[in-house]
């Protein structure tokens, strides 16, 4: 009789509270997957190596990846997102996340630069995206839900650039064969945007009524998209484990 495979599980670092797993807990429950959430801004220990992890999903958050001082749990995320792309454990960084992996690979990344991005935003695949795993379904533009002021204005020298946008040429890459990084939210829904404090929108010079009617025209090709997206990297993570 065949012994039962372990199920995968993702381990998930929040790093602000207003930045939760969102959709990837929906999702990985469907595929059988569990999720260990750590909330390193409640003061969750980060693991202190790649050994034993199945996956790493770094979610977003509105400071840049080296802030030590006001969120000193970093320092241990970034050396955890080193040793993974050391051991070839499987990455997903969002947001936050993609800047941080994008700062641990040598790049660089830059507070309030360019314009902001809120909201749904037309993404456009790079000649890179063509062979990679998870972009090469996009034969042209994507949308996604996008909420950032700093930018990673240089990738890491041997990233492979592979979704852009009209304000933000670094929207996602690729570092290695297992680590992606999203610019966007792929987790984020039009529910969660609809929660956004418009007063903050208009800060940043957007229509909120504007911002929250496109999500919704737009929420189900935002869950086909992902959902699909996701699936394409939890592939990804059962081939290596």
């Amino acid at each position: 009789m065949a012994t039962p495979t372990a199920p995968l599980i993702l381990t998930v670092i929040r790093n602000d509270k207003g930045s939760g797993p969102g959709r990837i807990l929906d999702w990985a429950d469907a595929a059988g997957v569990a999720v260990e959430l750590r909330k390193a801004d409640e003061g969750d220990q980060i693991p202190s190596a790649a050994a034993g992890l199945d996956a790493l999903i770094l979610l977003g958050g509105g400071f840049l990846p080296d802030a030590d001082e006001e969120h000193p749990w970093l320092p241990a995320e970034r050396a955890l997102v080193q040793d993974c792309l050391d051991t070839r454990v499987p990455v997903l960084g969002i947001c936050l996340g993609a800047q941080l992996l994008a700062h641990v690979g040598g790049g660089q990344v830059e507070g309030d630069h360019g314009l902001p991005e809120k909201g749904v935003t037309e993404l456009t695949p790079q000649p890179d995206a063509v062979d990679d795993v998870l972009f090469q379904s996009f034969s042209g533009p994507a949308r996604g839900v996008e909420s950032h002021r700093d930018q990673i204005t240089r990738l890491p020298a041997t990233a492979r650039l592979l979704m852009s946008s009209d304000r933000c040429r670094n929207q996602a890459f690729r570092l290695g064969d297992v680590a992606w990084a999203t610019q966007w939210h792929p987790e984020s829904s039009a529910e969660r945007v609809a929660g956004w404090e418009e007063d903050k929108l208009r800060d940043l010079g957007f229509d909120p009524a504007v911002v929250k009617q496109t999500a919704q025209e737009h929420a189900e090709e935002l869950e086909d998209t992902w959902h699909a997206f996701f699936e394409r990297f939890l592939a990804v993570v059962r081939a290596r484990v």
